[in-house]
Formats: C-alpha cells, structure tokens, sequence
C-alpha cells in the first residue's frame, strides 16, 4: 500500500509538471525543444495517410452501400458482434420482379418470354454485385480499416508518449536553470552582508534574502537537477528513436495499400466483363426472340413493317442467320449500287458488334460509305469509316440518296 501511494504522489508529480510546462509554452513563458526536420516530416506524412485513408474508405462504403440508413444497419451489427442479414440487392428485386410479371404474362408470349429472361439477368447481376462487395470488403477496406484502428492507434501512442518524454526534458532543463539562478543569487547577497545597524535598516534586502534561501531549499540541487536532464535527454532521445522507426514504416503501409488497390481495381475490371457479358447474352437471346416476333416488337408510333421504326438488339449473327433485309433496301439504289460496284452513303439503322476481324462495328445513326464487292454474300455490303474498313449487314442500313 506505501509503495502504491509513494508510486501514485510521483505520477502526480510527473504530471503536475508536465501540465505546469505545457501551460507555459503556450503562454510564451518557457522554451520548447523542437523535434527535428526529419522526424516533423514523417509526423506530418503519416497525419496525411490517416486523413486520406478515412476519406477512401468512407467513399468506398458509400460506393458500395450507396443507402446510408443501410450503412448505419451494418455498422450497428458488427458493433454488436452479430452477423448481418441476408437481404436482396435492387437487381435481384428487379429480376424478381420482372420473373414474376413474366409469368403473369405468359411464357409463351414475346413479351413475357423476355420479361422472364431479363429478370434472370437481372439476378445474375444481382449475385455479381454482392461478389464484388464481399470482395472490396475484404481485400480492400478491411486492410485500410486495420491500417486506421491497428497501426495508426500504435504511431498515435509512441507520438503522445514522445510529447510527455519531451514536457519531461523541458521541465528538467527548467529545473536546473531555477536552480542555477538561485545558487547564483544566494552566493551574490553571502559575499557582501551588511553590517551593523545597517542590517535593521535594510528590511527588503532581509526579505529578497530569505526568498532566494527558501528557493534553494525548494529547488533541486544543481548536481541532481543536472543528472535528472541526463535522464531525460536519455529518454527523449530513445524514445524519439522509436518513434521514427514506426513512422517509417508508412512506406510499408503505402505498398501494402497499393496492392490492395490493384486487388480492388481486379476485382472491379472483372464485376464489369462479367456485367458486361450477362447483358450480352441477354441482347443475344433478345435478338433471336426479336427475329422471330419481329411485329410485336414494332414501335406504336409507326407501321410495323418499317425498318427504321423496328426495336433491335445487336447481335453478331453469321451471314446465314441474318434476317431478310427489308423491302425499303431491296430497292433499285441497291440494284444499281451492285451493278456499278460504286460507292453510297448509308445511315446505321442499329449498333453491330464484329463478329471476326474481316467486319465491322457499328454505332446506331452513323453515317458510313458502303459498296458492294464481286462474289460477296447477297446480305452483305463492304462499309468504310475513315481508315476502318470491313463487311457489314444489309438489314442494320439504310441506304441514302
């Protein structure tokens, strides 16, 4: 029990004079050992890693989670230590949706066939995007999280340690000025007493005497004021050492942030060509469903039989499986074009996706230059942009006059 009160009064102490020392640095009254440059540079590239760290992770989850009320959700569960629901994503209640109207129209019908194979889509992209989140969570805000709740939390304590090591050296340099000063003084008023009646007289020299007597007695004695600061220097300078040592290893911190951002960078690329490739097969099947209703698909504002008017999703069909190009194109522009083997203008009806590299892509309302070419298939035309040139279908022009 002696030993903890003993133990307690020092900390208070400690403390005391470390609050005595900072109070007089901000006001101006005491000198302030300063770090140097290249530890403040360190401190100051790690406050910067810990702020940008936070506001990544924060964009992230708001990338991820764009509902912030779902966020909140989350956040309470993992601090309750529980595990979060399972609930379905808007796609995969989209998807639903759409299944459920499908049937509702029929199977069997154009519409309600499409419905249901977009609602499978849907879902698959539904079961893509939690895929990508489960993934960016784990190998990419989790190493950022334990970055900000981990190291950073150790560098924020070696740093606090660091300031109370240096109020500590301050305090002792402080000390033993005091304690020179007041050794000076006393030996300045002992060397010339004054005599005789003259003592009595001089009233404010006695109390200007008692009060450097009673310093000297409060004060640290020179020599142990001076091997206090030896300690203190001692354990300033270790601990400063310390303290560089974990604020270079920000370097390590930054390589493994990088390659936690290739890993979220793969993870996006593959989300997307995976989104990417549902959405094509679904245009695939929409285009085969299309082709053999191709009336149902005709837009209100205009007669079905129109080419122009007509909703059509880009496929690369071989030449064999390209639909019969419309009666607008079977015209005499395009007898004549064929016959003369010259060159016309053509606005692109829809987008065409080149199946092989002897075709070419198209954009829906481009303009392109097409020809015909000796012994080439009835139901293609040889188009040109630019320095791009390739085969193209029929049935995705129009011819210009």
């Amino acid at each position: 029990m002696e030993f903890n009160v003993r133990r307690l009064a020092a900390d208070a102490g400690t403390f005391l004079s470390r609050a005595v020392q900072f109070t007089e640095e901000k006001f101006g009254q005491a000198e302030k050992t300063e770090l140097d440059a290249h530890l403040e540079t360190l401190l100051s590239r790690v406050e910067s890693t810990k702020h940008w760290t936070e506001k990544i992770m924060k964009q992230t989850e708001v990338l991820l989670q764009p509902n912030p009320n779902v966020r909140m959700e989350e956040f309470l569960y993992e601090m309750l230590d529980k595990k979060v629901p399972m609930r379905a994503n808007n796609h995969e209640l989209l998807g639903e949706c759409m299944i459920d109207s499908g049937h509702e129209f029929g199977p069997g019908t154009a519409y309600g066939s499409a419905l249901i194979k977009c609602g499978e889509t849907e879902k698959l992209l539904g079961s893509a995007e939690k895929e990508f989140i489960q993934s960016s969570a784990i190998n990419f805000l989790t190493p950022f999280r334990n970055f900000i709740e981990g190291d950073f939390k150790t560098i924020l304590k070696e740093r606090k340690l660091l300031q109370n090591k240096r109020l500590d050296l301050d305090a002792a340099k402080n000390r033993l000025k005091k304690a020179r000063v007041a050794d000076a003084r006393s030996a300045e008023l002992n060397s010339s007493p004054p005599l005789g009646e003259e003592y009595v007289a001089h009233f404010s020299y006695m109390l200007s005497f008692l009060h450097v007597r009673w310093l000297k007695l409060c004060a640290e004695e020179v020599q142990q004021a001076e091997t206090e600061l030896r300690i203190a220097q001692s354990e300033f300078d270790r601990q400063a050492e310390i303290t560089r040592l974990l604020l270079e290893g920000i370097s390590s911190t930054h390589a493994h942030h990088l390659r936690c951002l290739n890993d979220f960078v793969d993870a996006q690329a593959a989300y997307y060509a995976q989104c990417y490739q549902y959405m094509v097969n679904l245009q695939k099947q929409l285009g085969s469903q299309n082709a053999i209703f191709p009336s149902t698909f005709s837009n209100n504002n205009q007669p079905a039989g129109s080419s122009s008017a007509s909703i059509w999703v880009p496929t690369a069909q071989p030449a064999a499986s390209l639909p019969a190009p419309p009666p607008s194109q079977a015209s005499p522009a395009l007898n004549e074009l064929r016959s003369t083997s010259g060159t016309r203008k053509a606005r692109v009806l829809y987008d065409y996706d080149a199946a092989s590299s002897s075709e070419l892509s198209l954009l829906a309302d481009e303009v392109i230059t097409v020809s015909s070419v000796p012994d080439m298939d009835t139901d293609w035309l040889m188009g040109q942009r630019g320095n791009q040139k390739g085969k193209v279908p029929i049935t995705y022009l129009e011819l210009l006059n």
